[in-house]
């Protein structure tokens, strides 16, 4: 299936860096919340993520990641996630995050 270029604009796609990260026992499957810092233009937002092999809370504080903006707010379990951030399965199917490989400022849109 392909969509056109203005259909891929409709996705907002930016950096954010993670000021805070915890576990989140109450998920079905092992996850971490993470509040990320978009920059000024839209703040801090929170997401869950299954992403406990290769990531840990401490890990991930100060970790710039890729994420949708433009979703709406979705509920997992008792907490209300605001972005959907990114990633890769590896081999065995476990998410590593996307993010860049060099420092860029939050709330970047990827183009």
């Amino acid at each position: 299936m392909t969509i056109d270029f203005d259909d891929f604009l409709k996705v907002d796609i930016r950096v954010g860096t993670v000021v805070n990260a915890e576990p989140y026992p109450e998920a079905r499957k092992p996850s971490i919340k993470m509040e990320i810092d978009f920059g000024p233009e839209i703040g801090v937002k929170k997401s869950s993520a299954q992403i406990t092999v290769h990531y840990t809370p401490d890990g991930l504080v100060g970790k710039q990641v890729i994420a949708v903006v433009n979703f709406p707010p979705r509920q997992i379990g008792r907490f209300m996630s605001e972005v959907l951030v990114l990633g890769i399965p590896d081999a065995d199917g476990a998410v590593v995050l996307l993010s860049p490989d060099l420092a860029v400022p939050e709330g970047g849109r990827m183009h």
